[in-house]
């Protein structure tokens, strides 16, 4: 895409209200903007930014059988009092009342929904497992919303529900979608942990979080620099030092939650009725656990662990552009070189931003550096007289001269 033609706001500055390297950076770099507090737009090189991580979840889902499906955010009170959730979710959860004076939610999570959906629609055991997932905005009457784009009031969330007969099926599914959240963090470019945690407010048994350490981040985790031992600091004893698995020392860290994962085994089907008939006729409880993933909170994440101090700098596989062209000067010889070269690295299958407008080279070396797209490519009069272009890893320092057929090799690696 021209650079011309895109809708990227650079600001000079950073926004004085906001303290976070996340928010700061997206908003700085034209990403995102805020409304208000906990509610933010985002802007075209940010939605290219979370399609790519949609598309890496949706592939790792796809892989362990998981479908998706879309269900409204509207909701009524009749099977959330089923639950009696509808009385204990407020006040995180919006309710308000319509034209009609009857009484409307907002979804910040749906287990309720696609529960009321499954009973309806099966009747026996051999019509399960069944895995029903979907993107979608979901809203959270924060009473403190910080954090940039990691803590919002209204947020772009992936949230997985799956059903089973039996709880042996459901813990090997659980576990199974453990290792596919650890493959989705690992391909967008970060390390997460998976670390014990309490259920919230969404169930009293164990569940776990998946947590990056981050200076931005808002939770404390707790890891054993032996063993595998890891919790929420939450769950840990006052004055725990030592690990209780291995004695070695436990070190806690600033950190990023990015998914959780809740197993609710059969309350649900107590709490709603959802029985399925077994081999022998019986009835059989339906079980189910839930797995979420904040997108928007990842793509946060991504920014505060990947940026320095002249701006982001995005992993190849969720950045909106894989390379950036920089056109210095606009002489015809220049530019009919860098609109070839542009064209070039289309045709090879790449993701382009073409910067083609009539600023400064400082002006757009700092902007560059700012969005951060992984690859920089300059074309100048002194690259064209060479039959060369000037090539510059974000992440990297050194910038290096080669030929057009060396940089398609280059990036098609």
């Amino acid at each position: 895409m021209r650079q011309s033609h895109l809708f990227l706001p650079i600001r000079r500055e950073p926004p004085k209200d906001e303290t976070f390297a996340n928010a700061q950076l997206l908003l700085r770099a034209g990403f995102a903007d805020k409304l208000m507090a906990g509610v933010f737009s985002i802007f075209p090189a940010g939605l290219g930014v979370v399609r790519n991580i949609e598309g890496i979840v949706r592939d790792e889902l796809q892989k362990t059988g998981a479908v998706e499906l879309a269900m409204p955010s509207l909701q009524q009170p009749k099977i959330w009092e089923e639950t009696g959730r509808w009385k204990t979710l407020p006040p995180e959860m919006f309710q308000f009342k319509d034209r009609a004076d009857h009484p409307i939610g907002l979804a910040m999570t749906h287990e309720e929904v696609v529960f009321d959906i499954v009973r309806r629609n099966i009747q026996s055991f051999r019509d399960l497992p069944l895995k029903l997932y979907q993107f979608q905005t979901k809203f959270r009457d924060e009473p403190r919303p910080k954090s940039g784009l990691m803590r919002g009031r209204e947020f772009l969330m992936k949230d997985l529900y799956s059903f089973h007969a039996t709880r042996e099926d459901l813990e090997e599914y659980y576990e199974e979608v453990s290792q596919a959240y650890d493959r989705i963090f690992k391909r967008c470019g970060l390390k997460a942990v998976r670390v014990e945690a309490p259920g919230g407010i969404f169930t009293k048994n164990p569940s776990h979080e998946f947590q990056v350490v981050a200076e931005g981040g808002e939770d404390e985790i707790a890891l054993c620099k032996n063993c595998d031992f890891a919790k929420n600091a939450e769950l840990l004893e006052k004055g725990i030092k030592k690990c209780p698995q291995c004695s070695a020392t436990i070190v806690r860290h600033i950190s990023s939650e990015v998914g959780n994962i809740f197993r609710f085994y059969d309350k649900y089907a107590k709490d709603m009725n959802g029985y399925v008939m077994g081999p022998q006729g019986e009835n059989l409880p339906i079980f189910l656990a839930s797995y979420g993933i904040g997108i928007s909170r990842l793509m946060a994440t991504i920014v505060e662990v990947f940026h320095d101090e002249r701006g982001i700098m995005w992993p190849e596989s969720v950045a909106p552009f894989l390379v950036h062209i920089v056109q210095l000067g606009d002489g015809e010889v220049v530019k009919k070189e860098a609109q070839k070269i542009y064209a070039a690295l289309q045709e090879a299958g790449l993701e382009v931003l073409y910067d083609d407008r009539e600023k400064s080279a400082g002006e757009k070396f700092m902007e560059a550096d700012l969005v951060g797209i992984p690859w920089r490519v300059v074309v100048s009069a002194k690259t064209v007289a060479q039959g060369k272009v000037e090539v510059k890893k974000r992440s990297e320092d050194k910038a290096e001269l080669m030929t057009i057929e060396e940089l398609v090799k280059r990036l098609k690696k």
